[in-house]
């Protein structure tokens, strides 16, 4: 595979809610199953920051550094004794017109371009995001230091996702590959999300609104690599 995007993903906070595995169901990509934890089905607000972006190598100015905040769920692909544990992304908010639209139509992935703004100090980090009445804030204080999870923690489920899957219609599944180190996770404090789930991600989503996540964990990033997808066979 070829490196299509390399980057720092930097300051993710990531708000994990437990939710019912049916209401995923109709949205999971063919070739792939619902990946679970002790039994759960999580969804994931992520928000983190872009930085020095490149796409085959190549930087687009105005393009380099950028806030994201996706909705995202997990799954797994099983290729004979392989598991490819992945994720599906459900929306993905930036603040740049052209990559929400190349994404969305060359690639098919759920870009939308929304006004967003972030504050990332050594104490608090916060992404905020507007589009007409709609908005969305997710914050916490950075705890202490918790070092890389476990194998099979609930944090190492969270962040050990390497591979990205993207329906394409009914029976069309584009994979990707996404490479990183394992990242070390920090306890969070003062835990702030103020986001319509219904209004943003649609009334299937609405529950999570008054939900609260069944955790919080920061990572400090790491530089990454995106891979260039290919069609499941």
């Amino acid at each position: 595979m070829r490196k299509f995007l390399t980057a720092k993903w930097s300051d993710l906070i990531m708000a994990n809610y437990e939710v019912d595995p049916k209401m995923l169901a109709s949205k999971v990509p063919a070739g792939t199953e619902l990946d679970l934890n002790n039994g759960r089905c999580y969804v994931s607000l992520v928000g983190f920051m872009f930085l020095d972006t490149k796409v085959f190598g190549v930087p687009f100015p105005f393009h380099v550094n950028f806030e994201e905040v996706n909705l995202r769920f997990y799954v797994k692909r099983l290729i004979d004794d392989e598991v490819r544990r992945g994720v599906v992304f459900l929306k993905e908010i930036v603040p740049r017109y052209a990559i929400a639209t190349v994404a969305r139509i060359m690639y098919g992935e759920p870009y939308e371009c929304w006004t967003m703004s972030s504050r990332r100090d050594d104490l608090l980090v916060s992404y905020e995001w507007r589009k007409g009445n709609r908005s969305g804030r997710l914050s916490v204080k950075r705890g202490e230091g918790l070092g890389v999870p476990a194998n099979d923690s609930h944090g190492s489920f969270i962040i050990e996702h390497y591979w990205g899957y993207t329906a394409r219609g009914r029976y069309r599944t584009d994979e990707y590959r996404v490479e990183h180190p394992k990242w070390d996770l920090y306890s969070t404090e003062d835990q702030f999300i103020d986001v319509d789930f219904g209004s943003i991600y649609g009334s299937d989503f609405s529950s999570l609104t008054d939900q609260k996540p069944y955790s919080v964990v920061f990572a400090t990033g790491s530089e990454i690599s995106v891979y260039k997808g290919e069609k499941i066979r």
